[in-house]
């Protein structure tokens, strides 16, 4: 679960790898840790930005999958998209080998233009399905029920509960990403709850990075 090898001199002093299953509440954990000063480099986000529109990668994405995946304007019409390889593994595959590399190589490029002994925060949604669990210092999983996964899907993207549990089980499974957690992040009760375990692991990336992989099993707001 801990990165693989020496740290080079310079550089960040800590890189975390983020995750958690769909609507866990990872974008919050990040938004609190850049608010402490993090530096917070979202897969999702650099997703989005490799098939912009004018991007080559859109092209590719159209000629797999069709015209039928852009709006009017030319750009990704995402849920068009998404409700094919939410419906298709092999699609779904598919996609992700498109995607991956064009993102982990801007990942790559953004943690390595990151200030001397900064704390970087990587956001990655399939950290474990991609088996990138030893790229990091510490992995924290973000954990929430499947219930309230399933309200939070529902409400957030208006979908009925068919489809929100097709996105649930396209990821891995919640003790799949437990046990690749260093660090868990309880997410299932009150926003306050919340602040206080990113407080409390905050306090574990800076002022006790040099102790930071000996307390990695342990866990915030829970056991793993």
């Amino acid at each position: 679960m801990t990165r693989t090898g020496p740290r080079s001199s310079g550089g960040p002093s800590v890189v975390v790898g983020l995750t958690g299953g769909i609507a866990s509440g990872k974008s919050s954990v990040a938004a609190l840790l850049a608010d402490r000063g993090a530096v917070v480099i979202d897969a999702d986000v650099l997703a989005r930005d490799v098939v912009a529109k004018g991007e080559p990668l859109l092209d590719q994405v159209a000629e797999r999958f069709g015209h039928g995946v852009l709006a009017p304007d030319g750009s990704l019409d995402r849920g068009a998209l998404g409700r094919i390889v939410f419906a298709d593994e092999s699609a779904r595959k598919d996609l992700e080998a498109l995607v991956h590399p064009a993102v982990r190589r801007r990942a790559q490029q953004l943690e390595a233009e990151a200030p001397d002994g900064s704390v970087v925060v990587h956001v990655i949604p399939l950290l474990v399905e991609t088996g990138q669990s030893d790229s990091f210092d510490l992995v924290v999983v973000v954990d929430a029920d499947e219930a309230t996964q399933l309200a939070r899907i529902r409400s957030r993207d208006a979908l009925d509960e068919r489809a929100a549990r097709a996105r649930i089980t396209a990821q891995a499974t919640r003790e799949a990403r437990l046990a690749a957690a260093d660090v868990v992040v309880d997410n299932s009760g009150t926003p306050e709850a919340l602040v206080a375990q990113v407080d409390e692991l905050w306090h574990r990336l800076t002022v006790a990075t040099g102790t930071a992989e000996q307390q990695a099993s342990e866990t915030v707001g829970g056991t793993t």
